[in-house]
């Protein structure tokens, strides 16, 4: 695991100095503070900081090829190394080392661009070839790792953050407008835009080959939900249990210490319940919850810990540590409004204290149709021609009612009157569009809200089919994969996800609608499978969710920081948000009227990524620095 930077001169004489890459590579160390490296040959730069996990000695980056023709930073874990490098060894290849890294320049030497598509891991790649004069820049499957890209006046630059980039002499920040309100409408910034006009995300699955001055970008992966596979159900949950025992272990490989994330659901469960049948020594394992009951999941993960017998470890977060809240804005890169952040980035500090690598159970709800919305879209779908007269009877019900009741009613009655896969967006959208144009400076066209997402809800199968496979492509790679990204890397952490598995994915993707979402259930199989590994008291209670106690902070310790942001200069300048409405979301909330903190936590983070990243000098030093601006 590392961070990469680079750039390549499309026209002569327009790569960056050298001092310009070690300032980039500079602004990443937290990804990798065991060593740095740097390639500067006129032609082509490659950058890289090192989180050293296989072959600490002798896995060095930049790594070279055979000749030293092909050299190669990357960031990530590739998981099927042995395997390739057996492989390579046999058609007479010699290695220096043992690291993975070494791997991906021998692969590429034998088989080319087709090396991208044999690699089982997550990765972000820069390679080069110099005897063609090729970049390929690659990103791996589900988007784990990310790469940023900027071109202009003559050179392309990429970088695993955004701050790299924005540390270049003479970037432009310029900010995308449709980024700017599908964060509002989100959370998050869609890949592949970025919040900067002049920078993009590579989207998973991807490579970008860089040549004569030209680009070039192709899909080396996708995911298929059909043809459906026509399985018993004993066989596919024994295939299943297969898959999942093979994606673990392929995870554990590693020289230096680690542990998994726990949270008492039925992923993280299965992950280390997996691992403590593997392993002969006690998994590290690590929590987090909140004084607030509702949100605290901790007596669950105690409940898995002693079943498991792991050597446990907890954490309780109080209401200051949205004091983190100016810190996250810096390592976040762009505008972020999952709030769980916060918890995310205190488990993964507490875990940096006695591994460098954790094992984690993200994906789980999209790879088995989790979340509690695809039981209720399919109910609320169900309703046919009574959604209409549903839909009045809820808006009447909601104008009676006074306060956060009334408004879960008419949000309800909105999604009722919506077509698919507006109807579904609607319940993944951080606010309803007439909300978001109250708040936006440039309320957008109504035909607008959804467009960004709506082309990953279009794709083959049945409606949860494309309903899943369009989480994958946005919710799960730019709100949960950044956060888990971003969170742990700040702390110098690697984080796994045996769910994200490609073969694991691959295989449940094809399962029949019965084996995932079963009545309002969903996980049908998944559950089936781990009651062989965990307790049934930890298969049988109510999917609770990760998320923290907002709405009670923004009633204490959080409203006058939100105040104070939403009535200074710098914010009614800005010219992003309406103050008004900013204003009104906060005093309403405040009595109790509704409850607006996940509007209230999108505007705190906007107003302080701009302070950390339009006003601040470009590329500022991390921490506290520009709490007070």
């Amino acid at each position: 695991m590392c961070g990469i930077v680079g750039a390549i001169a499309l026209r002569p004489g327009m790569l960056p100095a050298r001092a310009v890459g070690e300032r980039m590579n500079d602004l990443i160390r937290h990804r990798g503070p065991d060593d740095a490296g740097m390639y500067h040959d006129g032609e082509v730069m490659l950058g890289m900081r090192r989180l050293a996990i296989i072959d600490p000695a002798a896995g060095q980056q930049p790594v070279y090829g055979s000749d030293r023709q092909v050299v190669a930073v990357f960031n990530g874990e590739i998981y099927n190394f042995r395997e390739l490098r057996a492989e390579l060894e046999a058609a007479g290849h010699r290695f220096r080392s043992h690291s993975d890294s070494e791997v991906i320049v021998h692969a590429y030497e034998r088989w080319g661009e087709a090396a991208i598509a044999r690699l089982d891991g997550m990765f972000a790649i820069a390679l080069w070839d110099r005897r063609r004069s090729r970049l390929l820049l690659a990103r791996d499957r589900f988007g784990k790792k990310p790469l940023f890209i900027h071109e202009r006046d003559g050179m392309l630059a990429f970088a695993s953050e955004l701050k790299s980039l924005v540390a270049l002499p003479g970037f432009e920040r310029a900010l995308d407008a449709d980024a700017v309100a599908d964060y509002v409408g989100f959370g998050y910034v869609p890949t592949p835009r970025s919040i900067f006009a002049g920078v993009r995300k590579l989207e998973p699955g991807h490579y970008l080959c860089v040549e004569g001055g030209r680009t070039r970008r192709q899909r080396y992966w996708r995911l298929d939900y059909t043809p459906k596979l026509d399985l018993p159900e004993a066989d596919a949950e024994e295939m299943l249990a297969g898959h999942l025992e093979r994606a673990v272990r392929m995870r554990l490989v590693s020289d230096v210490p680690f542990g998994a994330f726990l949270s008492g659901g039925l992923d993280s469960s299965i992950v280390v319940a997996l691992m403590s049948r593997m392993l002969a020594q006690p998994v590290k394992t690590f929590s987090i919850g909140f004084a607030e009951a509702r949100f605290n999941e901790l007596e669950d993960a105690r409940l898995i810990a002693r079943h498991c017998g792991t050597e446990h470890h907890e954490l309780t977060v109080a209401p200051d540590a949205v004091e983190l809240a100016h810190d996250l804005a810096w390592y976040l890169d762009e505008p972020f409004a999952d709030s769980s952040a916060i918890p995310t980035y205190l488990v993964a500090r507490m875990a940096a204290g006695s591994v460098k690598m954790v094992l984690s159970g993200d994906g789980g709800d999209e790879l088995a149709a989790g979340y509690k919305r695809y039981a209720y879209h399919r109910a609320l779908q169900s309703l046919g021609v009574l959604r209409g007269p549903a839909a009045l009877a809820l808006d009447l019900a909601g104008s009676a009612i006074r306060g956060i009741r009334g408004q879960r009613f008419r949000r309800v009655a909105e999604r009722l009157r919506l077509s698919y896969p507006e109807s579904y967006l609607s319940s993944v959208a951080m606010i309803r569009p007439a909300l978001a144009d109250a708040l936006l400076c440039r309320p957008r066209r109504p035909e607008d809200h959804y467009a960004a997402l709506a082309p990953h809800f279009a794709g083959e199968g049945g409606e949860l089919d494309r309903i899943l496979a369009g989480d994958v492509a946005s919710y799960l790679l730019d709100d949960i994969l950044v956060k888990v990204d971003r969170m742990t890397m700040a702390n110098s952490l690697e984080a796994r996800a045996p769910l994200l598995d490609h073969h694991l994915f691959g295989f449940v993707a094809r399962l029949p609608d019965r084996m995932k979402l079963r009545g309002l259930r969903g996980k049908y199989l998944l559950r089936k499978v781990a009651r062989r590994w965990l307790p049934a008291e930890a298969l049988d209670k109510p999917k609770q969710g990760f998320s923290i106690p907002l709405a009670d902070w923004f009633r204490g310790p959080l409203r006058p920081l939100v105040g104070d942001l939403i009535e200074s200069r710098a914010f009614r300048e800005r010219g992003l948000l309406r103050q008004d409405t900013a204003r009104r979301l906060l005093a309403q909330h405040a009595a109790a009227e509704a409850d607006h903190a996940e509007p209230l936590w999108q505007v705190l983070m906007l107003e302080l990524w701009a302070r950390r990243y339009l006003d601040a000098p470009a590329a500022q030093a991390p921490l506290a620095e520009a709490a007070n601006a």
